[in-house]
């Protein structure tokens, strides 16, 4: 059985998530943040770098975000909320669980972090924000009409992105993005997003660790 170790106000609410909406038997072990802040000492030995998300599996321990989604769906999922390998969606599925992590998740990172510079990181805002707007207004376009990442499912993607999303607003940073505003509050109204908060915990993103 798999054991979602959650470190609360982290990416693995969209693990819990996840596995709430599979309908799985799991177990769910909760770790508070050290001082507000940081992952405990029990969270990092699970995985040599200490971040979220990581699951257990008998012997197997998963990091990484993807990772740990592909992994679910793969040995747990029965073929739900992936598209059929070959067909277009699976393409566009591919693409989507790689680009928030991979492309948008920086600029958004960097974005936080210059704020915090105050006076210090005006320099840098010119760049950094042209990313922002550039990464989340493809997002906006992309998403504009949809109501999921890719066809007319959820899929793991949709996981990858709403997570970021909600940091985003917290952050607010999607004033300016309808679309996205739209979709996140379609995915946050979904009866298994809300068991996963229910038994998940607390859950605010506004943490100076991006953990």
């Amino acid at each position: 059985m798999i054991t979602v170790h959650h470190l609360a106000d982290s990416r693995s609410q969209r693990v819990v998530w996840l596995v709430e909406e599979l309908g799985i038997d799991y177990t769910l072990k909760l770790y508070p943040r050290a001082n507000g802040m940081f992952s405990p000492p029990q969270y990092q030995a699970l995985h040599g770098l200490g971040k979220a998300p990581v699951i257990t599996d008998g012997e197997r321990t998963i990091a990484e975000s993807g990772a740990i989604i592909e992994y679910i769906l793969e040995v747990y999922g029965n073929g739900k909320l992936r598209p059929a390998v070959g067909t277009e969606d699976w393409v566009r599925y591919l693409q989507w669980m790689h680009l928030i992590e991979g492309s948008v998740m920086l600029p958004y990172i960097l974005n936080i972090y210059v704020g915090m510079l105050g006076e210090a990181g005006v320099p840098l805002h010119g760049r950094v924000h042209g990313e922002v707007d550039k990464h989340f207004g493809f997002l906006e376009t992309e998403m504009t009409g949809r109501d999921f990442v890719v066809g007319d499912e959820l899929t793991g993607a949709d996981f990858q992105l709403t997570f970021l999303l909600e940091g985003a607003s917290l952050n607010e940073m999607l004033g300016g993005y309808p679309a996205l505003t739209r979709y996140l509050g379609l995915m946050q109204a979904r009866p298994a997003y809300q068991r996963a908060i229910a038994r998940g915990g607390s859950y605010d993103l506004r943490r100076l660790n991006p953990s």
